[in-house]
């Protein structure tokens, strides 16, 4: 076990007869980490997470928790708790019982476990709701009150289940603040499961990017984004355009490649690059926003092509086109800032304009 890993996860599989819904997981998350497994519907990432609660186990190896190992202890028995998507609020039950459920099984005295409810209603800023029923509250408050009853046990880890799922979009954003003030402000351990990339994001300290049952990747939402290992990490944290590409020469720090549509250009070598000797086929991607759409030469110390305008979407805050290049069917996706709706307006489908980029704004990936 790693040092600094609060929890272990060594060689976990999990398989349903042939089929592998978890394949050789193997990882530590610190304590008081923020961690998401993210990945599409059937990735494993779920069943994962109730491998760690208890509601599963593994086909083989081990999970750790605090340097003790607990794949053959009961759900019960090991220092967890977890919120599901559905809440599992008690509709007979008011807001003070639903809190107070988990602790009555501890038979505290009846002053012990007021100021505890009443300390984990204030966490969650429903102090005031003791008496509420579950069907006289919102479904934000309703969250609060799924996190108040895992949290009032004091769990070593708390494990949360696509907990914002059923949430609308407005109501979900704001939650994300509040879960991620209130694991600072409790300090423990959250392992967070969502397939919605955004969330991950702004939520996490780590993520595990998770497809057909493997890990592919474990990073900071920043070196996630930035610098993706696979096609398929890069392809499911936002957007990116993939273009097919040769590794003409390269030296300790960039690659001179061949790229689709854009020429030769060079790409910043990632810190593994054995995947791309010279020769190697491989892939370059460029988010959307590493793009710009000018008239004329390309931006200072940039590098640029000519495309036309296709699709053009206003989207508030920024600009999205699509751009065709020759040397590629696929049209290029490039998003820009923008102060006002005259800047859409400013280009026209069927105009032809520049594609101007920088070295950082490119990385290297391989084919497969």
């Amino acid at each position: 076990m790693s040092a600094g890993d609060y929890i272990r996860i060594e060689n976990i599989t999990k398989r349903f007869g042939s089929f592998h819904a978890v394949d050789n997981a193997d990882f530590g998350i610190k304590q008081g980490e923020f961690f998401s497994l993210l990945g599409p519907s059937g990735c494993g990432k779920t069943t994962l997470l109730r491998m760690i609660a208890g509601f599963e186990f593994p086909t083989e190896g081990e999970i750790y928790i605090d340097g003790q190992p607990v794949t053959g202890v009961p759900a019960n028995k090991r220092p967890t708790n977890m919120v599901f998507q559905s809440y599992a609020i008690f509709p007979h039950l008011d807001v003070y019982d639903n809190v107070a459920y988990g602790l009555r099984k501890l038979r505290l005295d009846k002053a012990e476990l007021d100021r505890r409810v009443k300390e984990a209603l204030a966490m969650i800023r429903m102090d005031g709701f003791e008496t509420r029923k579950a069907d006289q509250m919102s479904g934000g408050q309703r969250q609060r009150v799924a996190l108040a009853r895992a949290l009032v046990n004091r769990p070593k880890v708390l494990l949360l289940d696509e907990p914002l799922g059923a949430l609308d979009k407005k109501l979900r954003e704001q939650m994300q603040f509040e879960l991620r003030s209130l694991q600072q402000n409790v300090g423990i351990t959250f392992i967070f499961v969502t397939h919605d990339q955004e969330e991950a994001l702004s939520l996490s300290d780590r993520i595990a990017v998770m497809q057909k049952g493997k890990v592919m990747q474990i990073a900071t939402p920043r070196e996630l984004y930035e610098s993706p290992t696979t096609r398929e990490v890069a392809d499911f944290i936002g957007t990116i355009n993939l273009l097919n590409g040769t590794v003409k020469s390269k030296d300790d720090k960039v690659a001179v490649v061949e790229a689709q549509g854009l020429g030769l250009v060079n790409v910043p070598l990632p810190a593994d690059h054995a995947f791309a000797p010279a020769g190697a086929e491989i892939l370059v991607g460029a988010r959307p926003e590493k793009l710009d759409v000018v008239r004329g030469a390309p931006h200072p110390g940039e590098k640029g092509i000519k495309g036309d305008i296709g699709a053009c979407a206003y989207l508030g805050d920024r600009n999205h086109y699509q751009v065709t290049i020759a040397g590629r069917a696929e049209p290029l996706q490039v998003a820009t800032e923008q102060g006002d709706r005259s800047t859409l307006a400013s280009f026209m489908p069927g105009e032809q304009v520049t594609i101007s980029w920088g070295d950082n704004s490119l990385v290297l990936l391989p084919r497969t």
